[in-house]
Parts: C-alpha cells; structure tokens; sequence
C-alpha cells in the first residue's frame, strides 16, 4: 500500500495565512455588506513599474518569432541577469560575489524551504521565534523534529526574539548545525547591526554550522549603516547562503521571481567530515527539480536595474513606506508599543491581549484584517503584524477604523 510521509501529520492543524482567510471568508458571509482593508499578508497592490511592463512586453514579441523564439533556458538563470544582480546588489555593496554563485528561482519562499533539502535529516536546526512558518514547517515535513507541545517542536533549537532584546535573539547557548535569520525580519520589522552579524558570523565559522539569511525585505532598509546582505560581513561568503526576492522590490508576487546567493567558498560535510561544495549540491539540486523562471519573466526582472527601473522601485519603496509611517504613528498615538516601520514595510504591535483576540477585534470592530503574532511563534503571542502593503487611501480608512474601535 501507499504510505504518507507521517512527519506531515506532525504539523499544525491549519497554515497561518490560511486559517487568517478561513475567518475573513466567515465574517465576509456573516456580514456580506462590511468592506473589509487587508493589512494582513504582505502582498503588494500597486503595479508592476513601467520598465518592467515594457521590457516583460518586449520579450514576449520575441517569444512570439521563429528566429527569436526561446524554449528551456539556463536553469540557473539567464546571465543577463545574474549579472546585473551581482553588480548592483553585491559589488556595489563591497560584496564580492560573482554571476556563478547566483541562482535565479520563482520564489525567496521556495528556496527558503528547499534548501534543507540537501543536508543530513539528523541535523540540529536553530530557529527564531517569532518567524516566517515556512522556515519551521519545512524542517517538520523533512522528520528533523518531534511533535509539537506547547506549541513548540521538540528538537529544535528556538532563538527567543522579544521586547527586551529588541527580537535580535541571543546566540545559541550550544552548537546547532543550521541557522535561520531574516532581517529586516519577518514579522517583527527589527533590524540588526552589522555587529550584531558578525557575531552570528562568528559562532557559523566557529561550529562550521550554516546560515539560512533571508534577505526579502533589504530593499526597505533606510539606514546605510545597516547591511543589505549578509556578504558585507567578514567570512560570510564561507558560512551563508543568502535568499531574495523581487516581489515587495518591485511588485512581483504574481509574477514570481527571486533569486538564491550560494558562495563557492560555502563549505557543509560528510558524516566523516570530509567537506563538499554546498554551491555544487545546490546546482545539482536545483537543476534536478527546478526548469528556470522563463525569459520574459526574468527580462522584466532585469529591467529593475535599468535607470528607469530604479526610479521607479525607489518610488514604489517609498509608498509602501509612506504607508509604514502612518500606521507606525497612528498605533504609537493609540498608547500601543511598535517596532519595525522604519527599515520594514511590517509594524510589530503589542496588543496587550491575546494575539487571534486582537485579530478578531480588529476584524469584526474595524473591518480590518492583521495577522496574529501567536500565528509566528511563541514569542509572537500577544502581539499583531500589520503590513504596509495596501493603497495609501485605504491605510488612511484602516487607521481611522482602528482608532475609532480601539478609543470607544
């Protein structure tokens, strides 16, 4: 007979953004009549910048002639675009990472969670808590963990972000394998120093352990003292991998595409200690199960990088920002601490209640749709994420909402 991969039956009842969908859809058939503001999950609104269009335009006229017609390409990316990439995120950054280490895919999400893939199943994971599901329920499907209790996974090394250390965890007190980091982080918007980096730095070269740094949110940095990447730190190139995406850059949820730094110098090891080219493993896995994002997609990428293009991220930046600020000062004047909204386009909000209480509050009060913080982890309990993804005009209507709910 056929059997399941039973680690599945391990995880939590319903995914985080799904369950938050499951009550929008009831309260919306509950009361057809609500309009309701989504500040929940960080999906963009606004269109993809015009150089895009152009471009992704352009390239599908080409698609659409014998003579400059494209079928499977480089299933690592097209060099058009690693090259840009390179020169403008990491060269120009003091960076040195070259075309070869990059790795063009359809989602930060995806390689997030597949690039655990390639190591050994009895590895010890370290993971921040509060943090982006995906890093925890790919570990669970893949058996690295016990059951759950107490909603934490047994077997896995949980790095406690919280009010008193500003949600930079501490290091582990012991030596772990694999390391999750994202900065600016997602959920809380925190942010960390370049000090603060090196450190973690430090502790992989020491254990010969890896880190996983998402990297999505960069873009959103506002403070150039703060690093962009991870690479800008002495000996990462040896210990990192290092996940982006285009899709809160330059709007491309719906058109999908990131991409994946993997330094040659990155080294993992055998059960014998002999060490291997993590860049190799990775371009073996990536090529075995992964057929490229298509041209016009990554032409329209490329033109991020174009004159044009970086006004127009800069501007898109800006609104998202714009958007930030406003829901940063409003909840601030609600008596409510906040983090994040300075270098993120996420604001952190002690709700002083339970988080899936406050969520419901604000939904069936407001019309207005967060995410709950218990949702990302233990630490998140008590506190909501609202994003800045939306129109201006409906982040106005959402403030004025929840103000109105929350002062009666």
């Amino acid at each position: 007979m056929i059997r399941i991969n039973e680690n599945y039956l391990k995880l939590q009842a319903s995914y985080l953004f799904s369950e938050i969908a499951r009550r929008v859809a009831a309260f919306q058939e509950e009361f057809p009549d609500r309009e309701i503001i989504k500040l929940g999950i960080g999906d963009v609104t606004r269109a993809l910048p015009q150089a895009c269009i152009k471009a992704f335009h352009s390239a599908v006229d080409e698609m659409a002639k014998d003579e400059t017609f494209r079928g499977y390409g480089p299933e690592q990316g097209y060099a058009f675009l690693r090259e840009k990439i390179t020169t403008h995120d990491y060269l120009s950054r003091g960076a040195d990472i070259t075309p070869e280490e990059i790795f063009i895919s359809d989602g930060a999400k995806c390689d997030t969670g597949n690039f655990q893939e390639i190591f050994a199943p009895d590895i010890t994971v370290a993971i921040p808590d509060p943090v982006y599901p995906v890093y925890l329920d790919t570990n669970v499907m893949a058996g690295r963990t016990g059951l759950s209790e107490n909603g934490r996974y047994a077997g896995i090394q949980y790095l406690e972000g919280t009010r008193a250390n500003g949600f930079i965890p501490e290091l582990p007190d012991k030596p772990v394998d694999l390391i999750y980091l994202c900065y600016p982080n997602n959920p809380t918007g925190a942010t960390i120093t370049k000090q603060q980096l090196q450190a973690w730095v430090n502790f992989a070269r020491e254990h010969k352990a890896l880190i996983l740094y998402d990297a999505a949110y960069e873009v959103f940095i506002r403070e150039e003292n703060l690093p962009k990447t991870i690479f800008e730190i002495d000996g990462a190139q040896e210990v990192a991998i290092e996940f982006r995406s285009f899709s809160k850059t330059a709007g491309f949820t719906g058109t999908r595409c990131a991409f994946t730094v993997v330094p040659k110098a990155c080294l993992a090891y055998t059960s014998k200690g002999e060490s291997q080219s993590v860049h190799d493993l990775w371009l073996r896995r990536h090529t075995t199960k992964f057929n490229g994002v298509s041209y016009p997609v990554q032409k329209a990428a490329e033109a991020i990088y174009s004159p044009a293009g970086a006004s127009e991220v800069k501007a898109l930046v800006q609104y998202y920002m714009h958007n930030a600020s406003l829901i940063r000062n409003e909840m601030s004047a609600l008596g409510y601490d906040c983090i994040g909204g300075e270098n993120s386009p996420y604001i952190w909000v002690d709700g002083r209640m339970d988080s899936w209480e406050f969520f419901d509050r604000l939904l069936r009060q407001a019309g207005v749709v967060c995410t709950p913080g218990a949702g990302f982890g233990k630490c998140g309990e008590g506190y909501i994420r609202i994003s800045a993804f939306n129109s201006y005009e409906n982040v106005q209507n959402a403030m004025q909402r929840i103000s109105q709910s929350l002062s009666a």
